[in-house]
């Protein structure tokens, strides 16, 4: 199986060049030329796997180039109990009989993105080897949040490799700052972007595609490649985990045999919503995916309207992984649903980049209308939300995790589907300790790792033992950058 580029389709890479490049040189995004199907016999096999065996039958179907000896062992590794602090790796907790929640936070950093960012820097390393790379990977990451914490976690100390994290100065949580900063490893830096997330990752894809730049780092021994969800080695882990909850779900006999199970996912850059897709198209008994943004509702407009339009406010919220107006993996859902065009992908990118905003085809918009629902949620929704959710279900739940449990309301309400539907619940609730504890009817204690204490003094849920231990770690990184100074920051670093 070849990748291609969603901007030309001519261009074609194993899936090891895909993995180490991160992003095509024409700026596309790199997918599969084609999905492969899984059929309901495989998928009735898995029932009874563990989720690393899963991981394995599915990304095998993906990378030809890597042998199914090599996967199991990086299933391993990835997923092993000194990673994942839950053995089944991302368990289902059901909250009535039509409602479950996939938990997808039990990992390193105590966010979903440990579901892809443990196994991605296995996929790279082999791909180095694979392609015969000698120079040094220097991964650029920027981060709403979760991402640059669980990509330094995963790239720590990894050979041959070098990570560099930019976040928005005032646009992550007290806990999120506090794990990037604290990082260990002798590979690893973090800078704060004066600017938000948008600007964070604009300034990284302009880096990509600046051959200058390229062009002194391949003469100091170094490329440049991505452990954002523009890399492909992203997007395919979290494939794994739709098939799962489905086959899980099954399993436990709260999906029956041909029924469909609806999705809501809190989506921000669509890569996470995106892998549900694909899981959906290879043959996963997936129904609606709702997609839930915040009051950044680029996304709501675009899946209900077909009209992308960035030129509106940008608001920081308190669902921080989700203050983002460009949303990059949609770009692949338009390739798919363009049936292949390059040519109208490009059209769209070329706009967006001009006047901020495109209006798809009405082709392409009765396909997205078929597949997705879209609602947003506001703050006050956000905390009372929690607040329901926990005095109701006695369950806790994070501002991310919150805005989709309201959003799955909005759409039952609206849409009289009552069928069998996960809330994606995206990160523990201890990454976001104030609006959790406000919401739950606390007064926060201050603003950093003392509110961990309190918030599991008042709930009893016990915290990940290493966000607990946050409050004894020295910080590492103090630097800023402006926006438009972060290709200096990268020379630098590299020289």
């Amino acid at each position: 199986m070849h990748y291609l580029s969603t901007r030309d389709r001519t261009l074609h890479f194993t899936a090891a060049e895909a993995i180490k490049q991160g992003l095509s040189r024409d700026g596309g995004l790199f997918l599969p030329e084609m999905l492969p199907a899984l059929s309901a016999r495989q998928i009735k096999a898995m029932e009874s796997m563990s989720y690393q065996e899963r991981a394995v039958e599915i990304m095998s179907l993906f990378l030809e180039d890597y042998s199914r000896e090599e996967l199991r062992a990086f299933a391993d590794a990835a997923y092993s109990p000194e990673k994942f602090d839950d053995p089944a790796v991302a368990p289902v907790r059901s909250l009535d009989a039509a409602t479950h929640s996939l938990e997808l936070w039990h990992g390193p950093t105590s966010a979903f993105k440990d579901m892809a960012l443990q196994m991605l820097p296995h996929l790279l390393y082999a791909s180095l080897k694979k392609t015969g790379e000698e120079k040094t990977a220097c991964i650029l990451v920027a981060t709403s949040g979760d991402t640059g914490k669980a990509a330094l976690e995963g790239f720590r100390d990894v050979d041959h490799t070098k990570i560099m994290v930019f976040y928005p100065k005032d646009g992550v949580s007290e806990i999120q700052k506090l794990q990037m900063v604290t990082q260990e490893g002798s590979n690893v830096s973090v800078y704060a972007v004066l600017g938000n997330f948008d600007d964070a990752q604009t300034g990284v894809k302009r880096i990509f595609s600046d051959e200058a730049i390229r062009a002194q780092l391949l003469e100091r021994g170094y490329f440049l490649s991505s452990a954002n969800s523009i890399n492909w080695g992203r997007v395919l882990p979290q494939v794994v985990y739709y098939v799962s909850v489905c086959c899980d779900l099954v399993r436990d006999g709260k999906l029956k045999e041909g029924e469909k199970v609806n999705l809501c996912v809190p989506t921000g850059n669509f890569g996470n919503i995106l892998s549900a897709y694909y899981a959906k198209c290879m043959g996963a008994p997936i129904g609606r995916l709702i997609c839930a943004s915040n009051r950044n509702d680029v996304l709501t407009e675009f899946l209900r309207t077909g009209v992308y339009d960035r030129n509106r406010p940008f608001y920081t919220t308190m669902s921080p992984s989700m203050d983002i107006l460009i949303s990059s993996n949609l770009e692949r859902l338009l390739y798919a649903l363009s049936d292949g065009n390059d040519a109208e992908v490009r059209s769209y990118m070329k706009q967006l980049n001009a006047e901020g905003r495109y209006q798809v085809s009405d082709t392409v918009l009765a396909k997205v209308r078929k597949l997705f629902w879209a609602g947003s949620c506001g703050e006050e929704d956000t905390m009372d939300t929690i607040r329901r959710y926990y005095t109701q279900r006695n369950y806790l739940m994070d501002t991310h995790t919150a805005v989709a449990a309201h959003v799955l309301e909005q759409y039952r309400a609206e849409s009289g589907d009552g069928g069998p539907a996960v809330i994606v619940s995206t990160a523990s609730p201890y990454k976001f300790c104030s609006p959790v504890l406000r919401a739950i009817g606390a007064v926060p204690a201050g603003d950093g790792v003392e509110l961990i204490a309190q918030l599991q003094e008042a709930t009893g849920v016990k915290a990940p033992w290493r966000l607990a231990e946050l409050g004894g770690k020295a910080v590492r990184f103090t630097e800023s950058t402006e926006k438009h100074a972060m290709e200096q920051v990268v020379l630098d670093y590299l020289n």
